[in-house]
C-alpha cells in the first residue's frame, strides 16, 4: 500500500486551519511566521514561496525580509534580533543554505528557542534528547504524523535509520526511540547494510543517494519511508529505496515525490501554531 504523503499533509492543514481559527476567535491571536531570505537561490526562492502560499491557505500570517547576498553577519543577526523581540512573530525561519561568508550554526543559534520552529537550534535538539517539549524538526515530525496515518504502533518493533544526518536521521532515530521502537542508526560505514533493513520492521531511508536501500533488503510486511530526493540522469526524481522492488515486499512505502516531500511544509505550519498557542 502506498502512504499518499499530500493527503495526510492536506489532513494536517485542514487542523491547522481549524485551531488557527478558534486561536484567532478566542484569544485575537494570528500566528505569525517571520521567513529570512538571504541572496537569490533560485531553489530557496521557490521553497519560501510554497511556503508563504501554505501559510495563507491557513490562516498564518508570512512576513519576509529578503536580504542580498552581500549581507553582514552583523546586520544578519539584527534582523532575527528584532524578529526574536516582535511579539506578532511566533515563528522564524532562516531559509538555508546561507552565504558561504556566513556561518549558519551560529546564525541558526540567534533565533530564540521559543520562536524555532524548524527546531534546529541546539536547545531544541537537547530537548528532543531528554524527552523536553521543544520544537521537532519538520521533517522527522512529519515521518512520524505518516506512521501514525497507517496506524503502525511502534512499541516494540526494530526500526532502521539509513542516514545520520541532524536534519533527519539523528531526530528521527530520537522520536523513534521515544515510541518505544528498538532503533538502529546506520550510515556510510556501517559494515552489511543489507542485514541491519532485512530485519527492520521499520524503515526510514535518508541518506541522499538513489537507489541506497536495495528492495530485496526489505522484510516482507515492513513499513518504509523514503526521505530521499534525488535527480536521475534522466530528469526523474528516485528517492533512496529501489521503489519497484521494495513495494512488493513492504506493507505500506512511501513514494518519491508525493510522500515524504508535502509533509514537511505542514508540519512547519504546525509548529507555528503550537509556538502561537503557547503565547497565548
Amino acid at each position: 500500500m502506498i502512504i499518499d504523503g499530500k493527503a495526510v499533509a492536506q489532513q494536517v492543514r485542514d487542523e491547522v486551519r481549524m485551531e488557527t481559527e478558534r486561536l484567532r476567535n478566542d484569544h485575537g491571536v494570528v500566528p505569525g511566521l517571520g521567513v529570512v531570505l538571504v541572496g537569490d537561490h533560485p531553489a530557496s526562492r521557490i521553497y519560501v514561496r510554497n511556503k508563504e502560499k501554505a501559510c495563507a491557505e491557513v490562516g498564518i500570517r508570512s512576513v519576509e525580509h529578503v536580504l542580498p547576498a552581500s549581507v553582514s553577519e552583523h546586520e544578519l543577526m539584527g534582523v532575527i534580533g528584532g524578529l526574536n523581540e516582535d511579539t506578532s512573530i511566533h515563528g522564524i525561519l532562516v531559509q538555508l543554505p546561507l552565504p558561504g561568508h556566513i556561518p549558519s550554526d551560529r546564525v541558526l543559534e540567534t533565533v530564540s528557542p521559543e520562536k524555532d520552529v524548524d527546531g534546529f537550534h541546539p536547545v531544541n535538539q537537547g530537548l528532543l534528547l531528554s524527552g523536553g517539549t521543544g520544537f521537532k524538526p519538520c521533517t522527522p515530525l512529519g515521518i512520524m504524523r505518516m506512521l501514525d496515518s497507517v496506524g503502525c504502533d511502534l512499541k516494540g518493533k526494530n526500526a532502521v535509520v539509513v542516514g545520520r544526518s541532524n536534519i533527519v536521521g539523528k531526530p528521527v532515530a530520537l522520536m523513534l526511540l521515544a515510541r518505544h521502537a528498538t532503533v538502529t542508526l546506520c550510515h556510510s560505514r556501517t559494515a552489511d547494510l543489507g542485514r541491519e533493513v532485512a530485519r527492520a520492521d521499520v524503515v526510514v531511508a535518508a541518506v541522499g543517494k538513489a537507489g541506497a536501500v536495495r528492495g530485496e533488503w526489505i522484510k516482507p510486511g515492513a513499513v518504509v519511508i523514503d526521505v530521499g530526493i534525488n535527480r536521475l540522469p534522466t530528469g526523474k526524481l528516485a528517492g533512496d529505496v529501489e521503489f519497484d522492488t521494495a513495494r512488493e515486499r513492504a506493507s505500506w512505502i512511501s513514494p518519491v515525490p508525493g510522500g515524504v516531500g508535502p509533509m514537511t511544509i505542514c508540519m512547519l505550519l504546525s509548529n507555528t501554531l503550537l509556538s502561537a498557542q503557547r503565547s497565548v
